[in-house]
């Protein structure tokens, strides 16, 4: 899958972002542009019509009617094992306003080699590959579900985990409504790590905002006592940033797809509440308008009145 933006440089269409990574516009090999332009119809993942969004249609393992339970209840963002009542009623009267043609957008962010780019792919394209590849810069997929009978986009921002492309990546932390921390339970100093992480990802968003996620990778390689020792720092730290906490692990698939499941109905809820909460508030709007209106007409017939006596 390839999905990236263009942008103007000169004369030139030069690409922001791509399938593995950041160019300048500077310093583009020119037989690796040409082989990304080729791969872009087939990648393609939403064309622009007349100003409207079109998307493929929802693949059928895409499909949440249930809201998707956590992975420890003590460690989750919400205790209810049920949708909102009011994002249910506001799903089966389609009331839900934008929400269908809205992109969530996710940043999984971690260490270098803790498995972001595993995870993402085990999820998108059920495949793993062993032979290890540093993502440069950043790279993205898109991944369409139907929640409640409404679709819902997530975009899925796999960044770099060197020290050196920090600054590229971070550039695209911006607008995220989910961030997921990856580290990696094999590797204490990959937790250690996840606070700094945490800590660059919310110099670009608004904190309050934000939901987060605390995902521990390569489980299938822990022992259970090993496993079980920083479950409880991990698990102890996600409670402190206020993260829901999951184990997973790529290779196997083990949690992958529930997890991601998880992020997509709990981002999905929070997009519906929202939008209800601005339809509320237009109108409570039209309604003081309303009244405004009423009032100062009375107030001028009467005045009128007065004139006539």
């Amino acid at each position: 899958m390839l999905t990236f933006f263009f942008t103007k440089h000169g004369k030139r269409e030069l690409p922001l972002c791509g399938a593995r990574g950041v160019f300048s516009g500077s310093k583009i090999e020119e037989d690796h542009l040409e082989s990304l332009r080729r791969r872009l119809p087939r990648g393609l993942m939403s064309l622009r019509v007349s100003g409207m969004s079109v998307f493929p249609p929802v693949r059928r393992d895409r499909v949440i009617a249930q809201l998707p339970q956590a992975f420890r209840k003590e460690a989750a963002l919400h205790i209810t094992e049920e949708f909102n009542n009011k994002v249910r009623m506001a799903c089966k009267e389609q009331r839900t306003g934008t929400v269908g043609f809205k992109i969530s957008k996710v940043i999984v962010v971690g260490d270098l080699a803790v498995g972001k780019t595993c995870l993402i792919n085990r999820f998108c394209k059920d495949a793993f590959d062993k032979n290890y590849k540093a993502t440069i810069g950043v790279d993205f997929e898109m991944e369409r579900f139907e929640v409640l009978g409404v679709p819902f986009s997530l975009q899925l921002w796999d960044t770099a985990g060197q020290e050196r492309f920090k600054c590229i990546a971070s550039t695209y932390y911006r607008g995220a409504q989910v961030v997921i921390i990856a580290f990696d339970v094999n590797d204490i100093a990959s937790l250690g790590h996840a606070k700094q992480w945490l800590e660059d990802a919310l110099k670009e968003n608004d904190p309050t905002s934000v939901q987060l996620f605390l995902v521990g990778t390569k489980k299938d390689l822990s022992s259970p006592a090993q496993y079980s020792r920083i479950e409880q720092d991990a698990m102890k730290f996600a409670r402190e940033i206020h993260a829901e906490y999951w184990a997973v692990s790529s290779l196997t698939g083990e949690n992958v797809k529930e997890f991601f499941f998880r992020v997509a109905a709990l981002a999905f809820e929070t997009n519906v509440l929202a939008e209800l909460e601005k339809s509320g508030s237009r109108q409570i709007g039209d309604v003081v308008r309303i009244n405004s209106t009423s009032s100062n007409l009375y107030a001028t017939k009467k005045k009128q009145a007065n004139c006539c006596q």
